[in-house]
């Protein structure tokens, strides 16, 4: 199989090193890169001068996209800021490469619907990499939703937060995407993954209504808090979600409490724990996973990308459903903006 790699970055290297993992000497690796840093970012998110990514995982790299593309690869990482995942993409696709695009999706819906069109057209498999769809706690909480352990849902409230100088030790904050208007960045877009895994387990917001900005002194010309309302509909059942996410919080945060008529759930990623509480209170169930590895998520998504790629099966995670978080993203952006509810189809 060729892997064309479009971004080695963090994530990309995470993504690189699994494909070897994976496949091992099965892949052929490409790579078209434009910046050419060759340092390793290490597992633990240390920058490794002393050894060379492009060496170290047998990467044959191209500065021209349609150099790269001439060697028909099979199948395309996608893992660049998302600013530029659109066009990047597109060009892909065109060849027929089969897509695995990191989340978000992009930072406007300029060239989706070109890029839908394109993936019908071809028959590709394309997914979007939401890995917490793959995490124990979160698949936990489908069931309880799902086996309506809980009884009628009547609220869920979900935050995410985490000092953003902290994310990448290896890069300055003030130059990633997730600090700069122009590479797509800002909390909402950055931390996407809540709107996904929400849309998931409550099905998809009508209407919502937020409140954020720029509120902290972090150096950054993009929103570092946003707080939004959703109103969705399970079972023919308006529920009220609520979501807050930040670029501030020390230790971080990652948690979402489900609230029903029979009982509460509460999610939380730091511990790895699910916890669920009957109507008097009282602790009937608590789950925990402890020395999970995280890289496990990531390995997990690949190989059902792989395995999605092999059988021309839709990933669990498809094109649709980053469309999906993309519009509901750019809403609650817009409705920051305007001060004013935004109604979603």
């Amino acid at each position: 199989m060729k892997v064309l790699m479009v971004g080695l970055g963090g994530v990309g290297q995470r993504h690189l090193r699994n494909l070897r993992t994976i496949l091992g000497d099965k892949a052929e690796v490409l790579a078209y890169r434009v910046r050419r840093d060759t340092a390793v970012v290490t597992p633990t998110l240390q920058l490794d001068n002393d050894r060379n990514v492009e060496q170290e995982y047998g990467v044959r790299v191209f500065g021209d996209l349609t150099q790269a593309l001439a060697e028909k690869p099979n199948i395309a990482v996608i893992a660049n800021p998302s600013s530029l995942h659109i066009p990047i993409a597109l060009e892909c696709a065109r060849v027929g490469c089969d897509l695995f695009i990191e989340k978000p999706l992009s930072h406007t819906m300029d060239g989706v619907d070109g890029l839908l069109a394109e993936v019908q057209q071809r028959g590709l498999v394309v997914m979007v990499g939401y890995q917490l769809r793959f995490h124990p706690c979160f698949l936990r909480v489908q069931e309880v939703v799902q086996q309506k352990l809980l009884g009628n849902l009547l609220a869920v409230r979900a935050t995410v937060g985490e000092y953003l100088p902290g994310w990448h030790k290896y890069e300055d904050y003030r130059q990633g995407y997730a600090a700069r208007a122009d590479l797509g960045g800002g909390v909402v877009l950055s931390q996407i993954h809540e709107f996904d895994y929400l849309s998931a387990l409550f099905g998809k917001a009508k209407r919502i209504y937020a409140v954020g900005g720029h509120f902290s002194n972090l150096e950054v010309d993009v929103e570092d808090v946003a707080s939004t309302l959703m109103e969705c509909s399970v079972d023919g059942r308006p529920l009220a979600v609520q979501l807050h996410q930040d670029y501030l919080q020390r230790p971080p945060s990652r948690n979402c409490e489900v609230i029903g008529d029979q009982g509460k759930a509460v999610l939380d990623f730091p511990t790895l724990s699910v916890s669920r509480y009957d109507t008097k209170g009282e602790l009937v169930e608590r789950a925990q996973w402890e020395g999970f590895d995280r890289n496990q998520l990531f390995i997990s998504e690949m190989r059902h990308f792989l395995d999605c790629v092999k059988s021309r099966k839709q990933p669990v995670t498809d094109l649709h459903d980053g469309v999906w978080s993309l519009k509901l993203a750019l809403a609650v952006k817009q409705s920051i903006q305007t001060q004013k509810i935004v109604e979603l189809s």
